[in-house]
């Protein structure tokens, strides 16, 4: 028999995606049950996600879970979760940029961490990745404000900034910058650069699939042989990197590389993997900003420069995502600019297989 759930949520926009956010102590401490719960909520199993919040896009079937830190360095925890449209998996490996943006926001709303007077620096633990990452947040009269200047490409209007500063952004997933060992490997006939800066990427040159890199979105995915090849060089470069069998696996994220045309550093295409992004991902801008400027991979052969610090502009389909890459001490630093916005806030129902459902304390 269904047990029904209600689960308080809120939905926010976080950088170019949008899901909701939930305090870890609503949901079950299962993670099976979990992830029940969120394919239930998010209403997967359709393309429309008809019964749920989700919004048949992978970019608006993202979910945040935060809660009190287990790194003694940080002020909260964050768990992403990628929920899948069609098919019925929630995948926790990779960390999402976008919707880290809304992490600090709602920690403070939430009583996780106290809003100081004018600005807020909320320290982040990505348990996804065990990575460390600042988001500085405006906070007037110590509460989080939404409205104000900042544009983001990919998102209507403006809002207030959102700082966020990977910590370290070398080996996210795997350990390891370059976890193959090399900055350029060949599979199938095509030069690749593996690298794991915030998110394990494979990173190609679109002259090398008969792709220039300034293709729409649409474009790309109704292109199945283009498609299907991409996947077949990125279940290859996930053995290569460490991680096994990625095909139940959003990671490696293929990014096609190419030069500029408006006056950018690089024009790239990400991909989710399996959809071409409409935008860019914040944890992928950080990925290719350190392709960039590591010695020998293909992004920096385009680009021609390894100096730090530097300044990379991606030119994505939807404009320009900039990212700041600097060093303290050994470890690479990245930091991005987003905005948030909160959506919705109310009880989110889920309906789960009948079993005892435990909720963290």
């Amino acid at each position: 028999m269904a047990i029904h759930l209600r689960i308080p949520c809120t939905l926010m926009r976080g950088g170019t995606s949008r899901g909701p956010v939930f305090l870890s102590t609503d949901l079950p401490v299962d993670p099976d049950l979990r992830d029940e719960v969120l394919l239930s909520i998010l209403g997967s199993g359709s393309e429309l996600q008809i019964n749920g919040l989700g919004g048949g896009n992978p970019l608006t079937s993202k979910v945040a879970i935060v809660g009190p830190p287990t790194h003694p360095d940080a002020d909260v925890d964050y768990l992403f979760a990628q929920v899948k449209v069609v098919e019925r998996v929630v995948d926790t490996s990779p960390n999402c940029g976008n919707m880290l943006s809304t992490v600090g926001p709602f920690a403070i709303e939430k009583g996780l961490v106290v809003g100081q007077a004018d600005r807020t620096r909320v320290v982040i633990h990505n348990v996804n990745t065990g990575q460390l990452v600042a988001a500085t947040v405006q906070t007037p009269k110590g509460k989080p404000v939404y409205d104000g200047d900042t544009v983001i490409d990919g998102v209507p209007g403006s809002g207030a900034p959102v700082e966020l500063e990977f910590l370290g952004v070398a080996g996210a997933k795997t350990g390891k910058l370059l976890p193959t060992g090399s900055a350029i490997d060949m599979i199938a006939g095509v030069k690749i650069s593996c690298i794991d800066a915030a998110m394990p990427l494979v990173v190609i040159e679109a002259s090398a699939l008969g792709k220039t890199g300034s293709e729409t979105p649409a474009e790309l995915d109704a292109d199945r042989a283009f498609m299907d090849r991409l996947e077949r060089i990125r279940l290859e470069a996930g053995r290569l990197m460490g991680l096994g069998d990625v095909s139940d696996l959003v990671i490696p994220k293929p990014v096609l590389i190419g030069h500029p045309q408006n006056g950018g550093t690089i024009t790239a295409r990400y991909f989710m993997p399996h959809a071409c992004h409409k935008a860019f991902a914040v944890t992928g801008a950080v990925g290719l900003g350190t392709a960039c400027g590591t010695p020998g991979t293909l992004a920096h052969r385009l680009v021609g420069d390894a100096s730090l610090p530097r300044r990379v502009v991606i030119e994505h389909p939807s404009g320009r995502i900039e990212v700041a890459i600097d060093r303290r001490g050994s470890a690479a630093t990245a930091a991005v600019l987003r905005t948030t916005k909160p959506i919705l806030e109310g009880i989110a129902f889920a309906q789960v297989s009948g079993r005892p459902v435990i909720l963290a304390a």
